[in-house]
């Protein structure tokens, strides 16, 4: 029972544990050496720069995606409402989270997470292809057809098919694949992925990324000007304290900024 029943979120494997935290993980960003630690996940009001949300999790970006779910789950229990738009980086940018958002009707303001082979290949990519829903298939940039071929459940990808015969004698063949034939792997939610890529080139889009900033003055706030570059508790449950206490330190910052505002005069309406 106890062991089906865990009181504490189990330990994350890996190859090496703190004997002293062991809730900690390996993780590194901008090329830095690898350190033991937690990533503190905040959700922002933009206009008040207010921290609506906060979840700290194990330093895996796979849990970014869960904290910000959980967040907005919170945030909209908390004000009867979903928010109407969410600006994030490209670590948020994938299919589950990006279908999640669609089905709440919330605009995605973030880059897709495509793999390095798809950014840097010289052929056609997915969105070159024409979807058929009668007969679950695509047409290719030259109008050849490719059949359903399976399902990946390690990608999370639908693959279609062309054939040896239809590829072999295309002229376009060149710009589209080095293989025999060509295969199309499609994302299981590529349409969420397709309407975020279709937001990239809006001004709405632009602005939500200047705005993103402020989240990240935040963090610059929390380890320069709060000292939490280092944390003072260990394992998660007393982390995730941590982080809630320092996040209500930094909204009280900014309580006594819009107090200090005061009321501004009504001015007498003229027409």
């Amino acid at each position: 029972m106890e062991q089906q029943n865990p009181v504490e979120e189990p330990v994350h494997e890996q190859e090496q544990v703190s004997t002293t935290d062991p809730d900690s993980t390996y993780a590194t960003k901008g090329g830095t050496p690898a350190r033991l630690g937690y990533y503190d996940n905040y959700l922002v009001d933009n206009p008040s720069c207010v921290i609506v949300g906060v979840q700290g999790t194990a330093a895996r970006m796979s849990q970014e995606t869960v904290a910000a779910q959980d967040m907005i789950t919170r945030f909209a229990e908390w004000q009867g409402r979903e928010p109407q738009s969410v600006a994030a980086d490209t670590t948020y940018g994938n299919g589950e989270f990006l279908q999640w958002l669609r089905e709440r009707d919330i605009t995605p303001y973030m880059r897709t997470r495509d793999s390095i082979h798809r950014r840097n290949s010289p052929f056609y990519g997915p969105e070159r292809f024409t979807y058929q829903p009668e007969s679950n298939s695509y047409l290719c940039p030259a109008g050849q057809q490719l059949n359903y071929g399976g399902r990946s459940a390690r990608n999370r990808t639908y693959t279609y098919i062309g054939t040896r015969k239809r590829c072999g004698a295309c002229s376009q063949r060149a710009q589209c694949t080095s293989a025999a034939f060509r295969c199309l792997a499609i994302h299981m939610h590529e349409p969420a992925r397709q309407r975020a890529r279709e937001l990239v080139n809006t001004p709405e889009f632009a602005n939500a990324q200047r705005q993103r900033k402020k989240v990240e003055a935040l963090f610059a706030e929390l380890k320069n000007q709060i000292g939490l570059r280092r944390l003072r508790l260990r394992r998660l449950k007393f982390v995730r304290e941590q982080f809630f206490l320092a996040a209500a330190a930094q909204n009280i910052k900014r309580l006594v900024r819009f107090l200090s505002q005061g009321q501004r005069p009504v001015l007498a309406a003229t027409t």
